[in-house]
């Protein structure tokens, strides 16, 4: 298929939360882009919105980088339960290049998602796969690592990244 360019910050449709998809069976294209754009950038998650599909989709390959492909696509995606404990990594984010921030999330979590062919799964992820699914999901609700950030870290944060433009 074919790459598409990624949005960066501070294009308002990062902030935008994305509408449900209808029709699961009608983003197989998109899909692959997406996933043709994410290996290309080279990324191990994006989010339609990243590049400029308001629709509730993400691609997700947590392990590609180490060997092994393990690719999700994950349309309407929810986080139907997480685990309490915590734990705090780095992160970078394909549309806000150049930096990165620490970030907190769950340690563990269970997505609910439908595929392609609309089928509903369930999948409990821990660790980086977990906070990779985080990091895309927060993406079709508008949020960005930096809403995720004090508001000294991210004003430091953003000065380092405009100094970068």
């Amino acid at each position: 298929m074919s790459v598409r360019p990624i949005l960066t910050w501070p294009d308002p449709r990062l902030s935008q939360t994305c509408a449900p998809v209808a029709d699961p069976s009608t983003l197989a294209d998109l899909v692959q882009d997406m996933f043709d754009t994410m290996y290309d950038a080279p990324g191990r998650g994006l989010a339609a919105p990243q590049i400029g599909v308001m629709q509730r989709v993400f691609v997700m390959d947590a392990t590609w980088k180490d060997g092994d492909r393990t690719p999700y696509v994950c349309i309407n995606p929810e986080i139907i339960a997480a685990a309490d404990a915590k734990a705090e990594g780095t992160e970078a984010c394909l549309s806000i290049p150049g930096v990165s921030a620490e970030v907190t999330r769950s340690t563990e979590i269970v997505l609910a998602y439908k595929d392609l062919r609309g089928m509903r799964h369930e999948t409990q992820l821990t660790g980086f796969a977990a906070t990779c699914a985080q990091h895309e999901l927060d993406h079709l609700n508008g949020v960005v690592i930096f809403d995720r950030l004090s508001e000294t870290v991210r004003a430091q944060i953003e000065t380092d990244y405009a100094a970068l433009a």
